[in-house]
């Protein structure tokens, strides 16, 4: 059976036919706040159920509660603050509602619950454990304005790219598990392309559920990751060719990653038993960045949250093996000389090093996706 949301239902904030008329008509009269391709994807994710049970972005006692311990102010595991920052000017000519906008055009409107103040330090040593500017989730705490807004919100309008046709939104994506008939599903979360440890830990997984959810992050990342285009383009291949249909399932996220590690990593288990998943595959150094966390960490934080519904799948580090002739890792492979690693640096490396192609380390289908690329890299 599929898990039930996040805090019990599923929040949807979307409205429609004649409330959405009104809000519409509203909106154009209201103070407007412009947000970035981030936030404004971050308020779609609240409407739509993605970041159930919030409704809006947090308050301060969501948030406090949130650096302290993990968790939301009524005690349900959130390792994330999701936040809307505003300058000092902003805030003060705000009322109790204010419209938000995204290129110009209102798409929401937020009833303000109240405007305060945090410190930036405490945040980024909350939630990324450090505050050394070299990581870049501080980097991004730093840059952020003065002071914070929280309120629930109400969605209108529609944000659409160049993905659009690859999203799901959870309600859709548990109707679809129910059609298929899966009552077990397992979440991988992604910010690479799919090399063939990746597809050795995916189908190890789907080998003890009924089917499995690969979900891209697709949003802003570091300089040096894979573009969103490559990594969908890359995942299509893949599935294409080697996963059968009945049992896979791809659609994107669009969220922005922090490199928060282990705090994220109860994030995205969160976020993918929201769309449904009762099963989540969690990696070594998963949402790591550079060494600011220990390759395991992300898997140990776990031990903390017995009450999160859904079911983590731990695997350690895999490589490929040219005597045992495939993907293997530490537990079942002897011959220390005769491996390829998997990392994503690593493959990084061999694809510049190579024209796009990457040796025993990928698919041929997924090779000539990434040499075919012109732009294979964040810059």
């Amino acid at each position: 059976m599929l898990p039930k949301p996040h805090g019990g239902r599923l929040i949807e904030r979307v409205l429609k036919n004649e409330e959405r008329k009104r809000m519409v008509e509203e909106a154009v009269r209201l103070p407007c706040l412009e947000l970035t391709a981030e936030l404004a994807k971050e308020a779609m994710n609240i409407a739509s159920g993605v970041f159930s049970p919030l409704e809006g972005f947090m308050t301060k006692a969501d948030c406090e509660s949130v650096q302290i311990s993990g968790r939301l102010a009524d005690g349900l595991p959130w390792t994330i603050p999701i936040i809307l920052d505003v300058s000092e000017e902003e805030a003060g000519r705000l009322g109790d509602r204010v419209a938000l906008s995204y290129h110009g055009e209102p798409f929401a409107v937020l009833d303000v619950q109240e405007i305060y103040a945090y410190n930036r330090e405490a945040l980024s040593s909350a939630v990324f454990g450090t505050v050394d500017p070299r990581h870049p989730g501080v980097e991004r705490i730093r840059s952020l304005k003065e002071m914070l807004i929280g309120g629930r919100i109400s969605v209108f309008g529609e944000l659409n790219g160049p993905w659009s046709g690859h999203r799901l939104q959870p309600m859709e994506t548990r109707v679809l598990f129910e059609a298929k008939g899966w009552r077990t599903v397992v979440g991988f979360q992604t910010r690479n392309v799919p090399h063939l440890g990746h597809e050795y830990v995916q189908k190890t997984a789907l080998s003890f559920v009924d089917g499995i959810f690969i979900n891209p992050v697709i949003g802003r990342k570091k300089a040096g990751d894979f573009t969103d285009e490559v990594i969908l383009r890359a995942y299509e291949a893949l599935i294409t060719h080697y996963y059968p249909k009945e049992r896979a399932v791809l659609a994107i996220l669009e969220t922005e990653m922090r490199y928060a590690g282990p705090r994220e990593a109860i994030f995205h288990a969160i976020v993918r038993k929201n769309f449904g998943c009762t099963h989540f595959i969690v990696g070594r150094d998963h949402a790591g960045v550079a060494d600011f966390y220990p390759p395991y960490a992300a898997q140990e934080i776990f031990d903390g949250f017995p009450d999160l519904g859904i079911v983590p799948l731990f695997f350690t580090a895999f490589f490929h093996c040219g005597r045992c002739g495939g993907a293997a890792n530490e537990k079942t492979c002897p011959h220390d000389g005769e491996r390829q690693d998997f990392s994503g640096t690593q493959l990084r490396n061999s694809i510049l090093q190579s024209n796009g192609k990457a040796g025993q380390t990928l698919r041929p289908e997924v090779a000539q996706v990434i040499q075919s690329s012109k732009n294979r890299f964040v810059e």
